[in-house]
């Protein structure tokens, strides 16, 4: 795999030639939408096929997948815009295999609504080993609200991928959040009518498994917190459902190395069957957002995890997304609106900004005028690389995605050429 920076009056036709590789393919691999418009300072990501097939009359996506060994899912993977068209036609060349060589096997797990777009899901799919669904809420009487997520569950387990329950409390406001979970804590009848309602919707539903979020705690709760879920954990498990839990990290706790003081990650980390770090971002965000964190300080911060929680217990995560700021930043007030990696390019190319790399935070930017001064900042190829590579380095057991609702190319074209994703069902 070659990251390919865009430079000063190359094009698409030039890049080709230059690495020996057809220009439709990188604009079909990469989803370039102006492929005679490239913006200075985007990344295509280069691959190499290994074995390619020519698409003859009467073939079949699952008959070329038996002729070569291998599976339906890596077909998809190797050629996604393949996820949502009903016929392959004679002479289209699809990709077997590509020349790079598998680092590891790592598992994914994709975060996602109930609501999402259908054709993206049967496009990302293939590259995941887990979908969580986003989110059942939790009230104080321990009572769970219900979703509609039949289908999207059910279209998870075509595609061989681990369909979890996500739950969450019943609010986003961190004073009602920390409420709730104090009287679920505070009464054992709240707690195993909570248990028995989980097990419910896992049965009924057909479930893998479930992820429960770490919410906001008392300090007070803290013991009585991870008592609870080494009993919520016995009682899930041992009806056959697997149990995760999702610590969501906060700016401030990675910048400052803020830990949770009292909170016993080891015997949490030992309960369960593996841990997610995630940091959660929605539509706008006010104040620092992931993509302006220094990446020192997130390593730092795992490898403080990595101490506490079993490695290979360990899922990391991040968000995707990017944000336009206004400027000047002024703090408390201003608010980030989000903005997709296709869509910052889209956006770069309009404006006729230079989009620029920033190697402390592993994140891309640029800046334009629109009557207002703007920074974008957000994640390219590079990006990824740098935090996937994370996994191996510390011995993680694979990476989230926050989240998947819409489609990255460029993110799935860097994890699937260098690992093996890990496949349960």
């Amino acid at each position: 795999m070659i990251i390919h920076v865009v430079q000063e009056g190359e094009t698409i036709n030039l890049i080709s030639e230059h690495y020996e590789i057809s220009a439709e393919r990188l604009i079909i691999e990469n989803e370039i939408k102006n492929p005679n418009k490239l913006v200075v300072g985007e990344t295509l990501v280069i691959l190499y096929p290994e074995i390619t097939h020519i698409i003859q009359e009467g073939d079949t996506l699952s008959g070329i997948a038996d002729n070569y060994g291998v599976t339906l899912k890596q077909l998809l993977r190797n050629n996604p815009y393949l996820s949502n068209r009903e016929f392959i036609y004679p002479g289209e060349t699809i990709v077997i295999s590509y020349q790079d060589d598998k680092n590891m096997k790592l598992s994914t797990n994709g975060y996602a609504y109930p609501f999402i777009d259908r054709e993206i899901l049967k496009k990302t799919l293939p590259f995941l080993t887990y979908l969580t669904i986003f989110s059942y809420t939790v009230t104080a009487e321990g009572e769970i609200y219900d979703i509609d997520d039949n289908e999207i569950i059910q279209i998870a387990k075509q595609y061989g991928v681990a369909p979890i329950m996500m739950l969450t409390a019943a609010t986003q406001d961190p004073t009602e959040e920390i409420n709730v979970t104090h009287n679920v804590l505070m009464s054992r009848e709240k707690q195993d009518q909570f248990i028995e309602n989980v097990l419910s919707i896992l049965k009924i539903k057909d479930y893998y498994g479930v992820n429960i979020t770490t919410p906001y705690i008392f300090p007070q709760d803290l013991d009585v917190y991870v008592d609870f879920i080494v009993n919520f954990s016995d009682r899930i498990k041992s009806e056959g459902f697997k149990v995760f839990n999702t610590i969501s990290l906060s700016v401030f706790d990675i910048i400052t190395s803020t830990k949770f003081i009292g909170l016993d990650y080891v015997r949490l980390g030992q309960a369960v069957d593996g841990v997610m770090l995630m940091t959660f971002e929605w539509g706008n965000v006010m104040g620092i957002s992931t993509g302006s964190l220094a990446f020192d300080s997130v390593k730092n911060y795992l490898s403080y995890m990595a101490e506490q929680i079993p490695p290979e217990k360990t899922i990391i995560g991040g968000p995707i997304l990017g944000y336009i700021w206004e400027r000047p930043y002024i703090p408390g007030v201003s608010k980030g609106l989000v903005i997709t990696n296709s869509a910052a390019v889209e956006l770069a190319g309009d404006v006729g900004a230079t989009i620029q790399y920033d190697d402390t935070t592993k994140a891309s930017f640029f800046q334009y005028i629109s009557v207002k001064e703007y920074i974008v900042r957000f994640r390219d190829a590079r990006s990824v690389d740098a935090y996937v590579k994370l996994v191996p380095e510390f011995g993680f057991n694979g990476i989230g995605m926050w989240n998947i609702m819409s489609y990255f190319p460029q993110m799935w074209l860097v994890i699937n050429s260098q690992y093996e994703i890990e496949e349960i069902l």
